[in-house]
């Protein structure tokens, strides 16, 4: 049996490790036994999901309408919440963890991915290219933030080093990225351009069913309300999502590989964190910060990973980050093959 290394640089020493890849397979072979659904619990799980969201964005409106506007912002905050949440459901569906059936999964997917503004057959498509590329230095460019290296980006023009800066920036990162990605690159099969008719017809029908959603609720309620109430809600939950992934992988001691060291299990174990949040934040985000656990074994369903981590509780040292800690997951921009963790520009010019 392979025994999980305690030591931290032991942890973080790299694919070409031989002990941190075997401990890798081992783990992913143990978790295998995790990832039959609960058709019950998944049916639950979608209802106090959805129920809420509906209650609270409805209560935002009612706000709106009777000129509490603060109110209706206020009541934005944990719509978003269960926005994300729903998001991450969908996610599941996506991977075919939710229910044991692929056609449940899909329909549920597609439906949950007008409201998510999400389309679902293409995101699918693009997240299953993320899980299957995660940390390669040489397959970067689909379903991740894009990173580069200490090296390429000192081998670039002054411009272009710019427009990483700026790419890099946390308004442009966490506000601005959030609501271009959701509102407008979401719109069209981006990487998947000619890829064939299924990217395509993915993005369509969900744009179609998008529009459909919002015409009914402007002439319900008016364009002024729905625009007041349902882009808040959006955006936040726009900017969770985009703030959960960074931190996710984009954090000091991650994993990154060429192709002839890279192993996915290897990636997947120690180039995803372990996102330790609060309980209620936990529940709201679908236990996506247990990443390194859904990396390496992504047929487990949400609600099944914080057992995972009750039965075997060595995995809570591997790549565990704190709320706290992973605010300064923010400056680190660069990977440093040399020194083999994640870097700032301020370090690179020192």
């Amino acid at each position: 049996m392979a025994i999980v290394p305690k030591d931290r640089a032991t942890v973080r020493g790299g694919a070409h490790d031989g002990r941190t890849a075997a401990d890798a397979r081992y783990w992913a072979q143990i978790l295998s036994s995790y990832r039959t659904p609960d058709r019950l619990r998944s049916v639950t799980e979608l209802v106090i999901t959805v129920v809420p969201l509906v209650a609270l964005w409805t209560a935002a409106w009612f706000a709106f309408s009777i000129g509490h506007v603060w109110a209706s912002s206020l009541l934005a905050i944990p719509a978003g919440a269960f926005l994300v949440r729903l998001f991450m459901i969908q996610h599941d569906c996506g991977h075919g963890t939710f229910f044991a059936g692929r056609r449940a999964n899909d329909w549920v997917g597609r439906v949950l991915g007008v409201l998510t503004l999400t389309p679902y057959d293409w995101w699918r498509r693009a997240h299953a290219i993320h899980h299957a590329t995660s940390g390669n230095l040489d397959r970067r460019g689909i379903g991740d933030i894009d990173t580069l290296t200490v090296r390429e980006y000192q081998a670039r023009s002054s411009w272009a080093r710019l427009r990483y800066r700026l790419y890099r920036h946390p308004l442009v990162m966490f506000v601005a990225g959030p609501a271009y990605m959701f509102f407008l690159q979401h719109r069209l099969p981006i990487g998947f351009m000619r890829a064939g008719w299924s990217p395509w017809v993915s993005t369509m029908a969900t744009n179609f069913g998008i529009a459909l959603l919002a015409a009914g609720l402007m002439w319900l309620i008016g364009i002024q309300a729905f625009l007041a109430v349902h882009l808040p809600i959006m955006l936040l939950a726009a900017m969770a999502g985009v703030w959960l992934f960074y931190v996710q992988h984009q954090f000091e001691h991650t994993v990154w590989e060429h192709d002839e060291q890279w192993t996915m299990q290897q990636a997947a174990l120690y180039g995803s964190s372990y996102y330790d949040l609060p309980a209620w934040l936990r529940w709201l985000t679908g236990n996506i910060g247990i990443h390194h656990v859904h990396h390496l074994s992504s047929r487990i369903p949400y609600y099944r990973l914080p057992v995972v981590l009750r039965d075997h509780p060595e995995l809570r040292d591997i790549g565990r980050i704190t709320l706290p800690e992973s605010l300064r997951c923010v400056r680190l921009v660069l990977w440093d093959e040399k020194q083999r963790r994640l870097v700032s520009f301020r370090d690179v010019e020192r």
